[in-house]
């Protein structure tokens, strides 16, 4: 399956532009593209701001800034390496707190087994703020999750 936001459901509603709102870190977010393109703001004001945002409208917000010329990334005023572990798990606990939202929950397992790709993407980590391999694995990995969470309450 090939997410994408101008897809059919469920792979559509998978996109980071939908959406699915989150708190994380006390900051409330009405997408995960919001949420990622915040990253590329110094101004915590600004940050919790673009957070709010949805779709093309969060994605534009970030457009214009040159985070890759020093890959550097802010999360609450902290400047974060892109390259760096911090990021690694600051995009770790951002999913998990997405997948918090039921109807994203819902909307993950509706994809089955289906192997999660994202054509649209990018590979080189100094080019985005989220890769192709970091989107889908982590969707991958909270799927299984999610299922194994089912499971486990079907059984008692």
């Amino acid at each position: 399956m090939d997410i994408g936001s101008g897809c059919k459901y469920p792979v559509g509603a998978l996109s980071n532009f939908s959406p699915h709102p989150f708190e994380f870190d006390g900051v409330k977010c009405n997408s995960m593209e919001g949420l990622l393109q915040s990253f590329k703001f110094e101004s915590q004001e600004m940050q919790e701001h673009v957070c709010t945002l949805v779709g093309i409208k969060a994605k534009s917000k970030g457009r214009k800034k040159k985070w890759f010329k020093d890959q550097t990334l802010y999360w609450k005023g902290e400047p974060i390496k892109r390259d760096s572990e911090e990021y690694q798990t600051l995009l770790d606990r951002a999913y998990e707190a997405l997948s918090e939202n039921t109807k994203f929950q819902k909307t993950l397992l509706a994809s089955g087994d289906a192997v999660l790709k994202h054509s649209i993407g990018k590979k080189n980590i100094s080019e985005t703020v989220l890769t192709k391999r970091e989107f889908c694995s982590r969707l991958t990995a909270i799927r299984e999750r999610l299922k194994k969470e089912k499971e486990d309450e079907k059984n008692g």
